[in-house]
């Protein structure tokens, strides 16, 4: 199956996906080359993922998708700008023009994956493990352990499966780019999901997501 896998990060998605052949595009180049150590089999690109995934969509069979998230989070409306600690900014809405990219455009199978944000979705996910997930396949629920985002660095590295501790001197702090990682669980989860058949009437009733 090709994957392309958009806003890689170091891999929390990809880490247990196996038969795969995957391209990764990370924009920010220490990131990517730490993704690139732990999978060295990929192929990893540092470019801008919202123009790639424009350019290149009709390349692959499966596509995922996990856009920046601080612009629709929570946590900046009630905790950080309530506190005046961030200034109001627009959502960044290349989260949905992704997804309706994806919907209309794309013939395979695909995912974008956002947190719950601070506003109802203008176009209505899955919702689980505290995040929300579109496709165009039905994924089965499932429990998810906590991401653990106030953990230290070493617990995150053993929840994530993740040993960080060779990279001196990045500029972004490890904690943040393990709690970036979505749980690799969930994402083989998600990957086993749509290789799935399911009746599109069985799909419909279940209305798991709006991806037809």
């Amino acid at each position: 199956m090709k994957v392309l896998n958009l806003y890689a990060g170091i891999g929390g998605n990809r880490k247990l996906w196996t038969d795969v052949e995957v391209t990764a595009v990370e924009l920010n180049p220490e990131i990517a080359k730490i993704y690139q150590d732990f999978f060295p089999q990929d192929k990893v690109i540092v470019v801008d993922a919202h123009q790639y995934l424009l350019d290149h969509f009709k390349e692959f069979e499966f596509i995922w998708a996990s856009p920046p998230c601080p612009s629709h989070s929570k946590i900046r409306i009630y905790s950080a700008v309530a506190r005046g600690q961030n200034e109001a900014i627009y959502p960044d809405m290349k989260l949905y023009q992704e997804v309706l990219l994806l919907k209309h455009y794309f013939t395979g199978k695909w995912c974008v994956e956002n947190v719950i944000a601070f506003y109802e979705p203008l176009i209505r996910p899955n919702e689980f493990g505290g995040h929300w997930f579109w496709s165009n396949f039905f994924i089965a629920p499932i429990k998810t352990q906590s991401r653990e985002h106030c953990a230290k660095v070493d617990k995150l590295e053993e929840r994530k499966g993740f040993d960080l501790s060779k990279y001196t001197g990045i500029r972004i702090e490890k904690k943040l780019i393990l709690r970036n990682c979505v749980e690799p669980e969930l994402g083989l989860h998600i990957l086993n999901e749509s290789k799935r058949d399911i009746q599109p009437e069985l799909f419909r009733i279940m209305g798991r997501t709006n991806g037809h």
